[in-house]
């Protein structure tokens, strides 16, 4: 399996140019929210009873290590992975800052693979259906569940091929950290993809970027981690654990291995 090293989110100039537009005020604020729902949903509260060794946490496509401060903070032993290592400069700028014993890996997702090491793995922030093969999603999968202890749990957090048809716009913009901000969104083989074109305008200065990124309906995502060998694979609709219907905000999945 041939991994591309000009694949589009290898591009580490992309990640810094929209950084201020991907992690704005909103996504930042958002984390406690997050951090209870992954604590809740993996059912290690470490306010309330804690467990006997201090649970293990792997963040994949960490970034800036929104989470994995957050839980690190918390009390977990967090290990972040991620392509670009400006992002994980800064994490770790962050994390000496506030004196916590956070790992930050600079790492390909789908090489990393530490044997039953993890409690809890997250991949968060539709970081999930990046590569051009589809078989490399599989391979992550793979790759992840050995990475878990027995009874460890996997948590991925994306937009469902659901949400994106029922929230579908062709074009919309909006400004952001000083930013024009122009979007332009297609489906690709009948919504397998999602094709995003990305424009930035501020005094004068012109940034463009064009990727798809593959979206999996929720029957899709779990049969998915089914076949990699989770077990009782469950499907919510936000981080307070509301099911996966209609009013869905987003796709979470969680399975655990057995």
């Amino acid at each position: 399996m041939t991994q591309n090293q000009f694949e589009w989110f290898n591009d580490s100039a992309f990640w810094e140019q929209y950084a201020p537009i991907m992690f704005d005020d909103a996504h930042w604020g958002e984390v406690p929210e997050v951090a209870d729902g992954i604590t809740r949903l993996a059912r290690l509260d470490l306010y309330g009873s804690r467990p006997p060794a201090v649970p293990r946490l792997l963040d994949l496509c960490c970034g800036f290590g929104r989470i994995s401060a957050e839980l690190a903070r918390r009390g977990f032993a967090v290990t972040g992975a991620d392509i670009t290592e400006s992002y994980l400069k800064t994490a770790r700028e962050e994390a000496a800052y506030e004196n916590l014993d956070i790992e930050y890996v600079n790492a390909d997702v789908r090489n990393f693979v530490r044997p039953a090491y993890f409690d809890l793995a997250v991949n968060l922030y539709i970081s999930f259906g990046y590569f051009t093969d589809p078989g490399d999603d599989r391979l992550l999968l793979r790759n992840v569940r050995q990475s878990l202890k027995a009874g460890g749990v996997f948590m991925i957090e994306t937009l469902g091929k659901e949400i994106a048809v029922r929230d579908f716009v062709e074009a919309e913009w909006f400004e952001r950290a000083g930013w024009t901000v122009l979007t332009e969104y297609e489906p690709e083989d009948s919504w397998t993809m999602l094709k995003n074109r990305w424009i930035l305008i501020k005094d004068g200065r012109r940034i463009e970027k064009t990727f798809s990124q593959r979206l999996y309906a929720a029957s899709e995502l779990r049969a998915l981690m089914q076949e990699a060998g989770f077990d009782a694979v469950e499907l919510y609709g936000d981080w307070d654990e509301s099911p996966y219907d209609q009013r869905a905000a987003k796709l979470i999945a969680v399975g655990r291995k057995g």
